[in-house]
């Protein structure tokens, strides 16, 4: 069973009501699929660097993409559609155009989905697999994807905070995304990022022991 930990309102690392998505942990499978989520300058990858550093196996959907961007069949469709398959120029063309990112998102996201889910199946198949397979997925509520996750952790920090790490990319990107309240309430574990790198690690330390032990 897992607890939970929640932020912001209490303190970073108060358990709670363990969901029930996982059994004793001598039935669960190896590699528990857990996502990492949570808002724009959240600190989600300093967390996935964390957990890579205990041990856990790591990809992130950001990278995915980026490697998507060079696929022939993406290129051509990009093409096609926005006039260029330059990553930078799409997402410009996108973001101000709902019709256009509801389009781009439902070329990428089957494709994200299928490569990480053929990473994760490959690392099940190894003699000796890890115990976790930590995906970063910026979108994973908006897209609905969490069902496919044994665990979900969520990172936040401080608007003010965020903005600063996030720049003037912070606004018309998070108008369409589910506020952190809501993901803190539907996660697993949470995490309040508003300090050391230290204190992070350690936090990432304590889900690795509860989600392993």
């Amino acid at each position: 069973m897992i607890p939970r930990i929640r932020g912001p309102a209490i303190p970073k690392a108060t358990p709670r009501t363990p969901p029930t998505r996982l059994s004793s942990p001598r039935a669960r499978p190896r590699p528990l699929a857990v996502a990492i989520t949570g808002g724009l300058g959240a600190g989600k990858s300093e967390a996935l660097a964390a957990f890579a550093r205990h041990g856990a196996a790591t990809i992130s959907s950001d990278e995915v993409v980026h490697e998507l961007y060079e696929d022939p069949e993406v290129k051509a469709e990009l093409a096609e559609r926005f006039g260029t398959s330059e990553r930078r120029a799409v997402s410009e063309q996108a973001v101000g155009d709902r019709d256009a990112l509801v389009w781009l998102e439902r070329l990428l996201h089957p494709r994200v989905i299928q490569r990480t889910e053929a990473w994760r199946d490959e690392l099940g198949r190894l003699p000796d697999p890890p115990d976790l397979a930590v995906n970063e997925v910026p979108l994973l509520y908006e897209a609905g994807a969490e069902s496919r996750f044994d665990a979900v952790v969520v990172i936040t920090a401080p608007r003010e905070l965020r903005a600063e790490r996030a720049g003037d990319r912070l606004d018309e990107r998070e108008r369409r995304l589910i506020p952190d309240e809501e993901k803190v309430s539907r996660a697993d574990f949470a995490y309040v990022n508003d300090g050391s790198l230290e204190e992070l690690d350690a936090f990432v330390a304590d889900v690795v022991r509860r989600l392993t032990g």
